[in-house]
């Protein structure tokens, strides 16, 4: 049976040291550590610097590195193959280590794990491209600050969303929605996106424009062709644009209602969702050469990538699974406006 060694401690290393430097014999520190004299001459052969001789915590920064083998995915050429191909598929992190857990039935890596080695990358090799593995391709992790206000007081038959049915709030009826448009650095391009509470399904159209008669019309072209038990409540912030929500009363038999003042985050899915599609649609993207199939796949795509609020199951499937039953083919109708 082989012999188990302890590593030295910082503090032994400490007393190495010390008498070291009062003339003590290898013999003399390894009786005052209770050590072998062999741990003190290899301590002294492996830890010396050629300059500054040994000290104790040049000593343990040396041990250390010797101990340390690289990140996982720098070791892992199979995983980092799968995490890197995800990544660039628009899987987030955190996407990316919940759905190998689930595949492999253990966890494989930490979504912080991930984090680090690409920004281990971005400063080893100087190359800010590494960032756009990151959901948002932000340098570093936190949150943008919003701005709010909207003209609350000029909207007809508005309802607050107070009076919002708490089935709405717990994400467990299917058949409430969120909506908001996405804007782009060209005036007048917008994408009005809807979202859907419980499976997180994803609706998204070009209108015209984004005035409040082709918003409603725009709004019922993507919901009418579902079934009437999946149509329940429609939510917006305060903007003008959709002033005409109370047509969508009679066209779609639908419940309309409104954030608080300054307090759009109460749509807060749908605001997530247009930050995820930033990642593909930055503010600089020109539409004009989007066609109307490509906005097809990104849907598509969206709706295929595994969420932690889904137990890393995938808006398509967390459909599939619940019994909306959708008249389309796909999770995402889109239309060209």
């Amino acid at each position: 049976m082989g012999q188990h060694y302890d590593q030295l401690s910082l503090e032994e290393r400490c007393a190495i040291a010390r008498l070291r430097d009062a003339g003590q014999s290898l013999r003399q520190i390894a009786a005052a550590l209770d050590r072998p004299p062999s741990t003190i001459s290899r301590e002294l052969k492996r830890n010396s610097g050629s300059t500054v001789g040994y000290r104790p915590g040049y000593a343990q920064e040396q041990t250390r590195a010797r101990r340390w083998s690289g990140m996982r995915l720098e070791r892992d050429d199979a995983l980092r193959d799968i995490v890197l191909d995800r990544l660039a598929a628009g899987w987030s992190p955190e996407q990316v280590a919940g759905r190998l857990a689930r595949e492999a039935g253990r966890r494989l890596i930490s979504d912080d794990s991930i984090y680090r080695f690409v920004y281990a990358q971005i400063r080893r090799t100087n190359d800010s491209r590494w960032r756009l593995y990151l959901p948002r391709a932000k340098a570093r992790r936190g949150w943008r600050g919003k701005r709010g206000g909207s003209p609350a007081d000029f909207i007809k038959q508005r309802r607050s969303i107070s009076e919002r049915p708490v089935e709405a709030s717990d994400r467990r009826t299917p058949g409430h929605w969120e909506a908001d448009y996405m804007l782009f650095a060209t005036y007048g391009q917008t994408l009005l996106v809807a979202h859907e509470r419980t499976s997180r399904i994803l609706l998204i159209t070009r209108p015209p424009n984004r005035k409040a008669e082709p918003t409603a019309n725009a709004l019922a072209g993507l919901l009418a062709p579902l079934p009437q038990s999946v149509r329940q409540t429609l939510t917006f912030d305060n903007g003008t644009e959709f002033a005409r929500h109370h047509a969508l009363h009679r066209q779609l038999g639908i419940h309309t209602f409104f954030c608080d003042p300054h307090s759009p985050w109460q749509k807060g899915g749908v605001e997530n969702t247009i930050g995820r599609l930033r990642r593909y649609m930055p503010r600089a993207t020109n539409l004009d050469a989007i066609s109307p199939d490509q906005l097809d796949d990104l849907a598509r795509a969206y709706n295929a990538t595994p969420r932690k609020c889904l137990d890393f199951n995938t808006p398509a499937e967390a459909f599939s699974i619940h019994p909306l039953h959708f008249e389309c083919e796909s999770t995402s109708r889109l239309s060209s406006g």
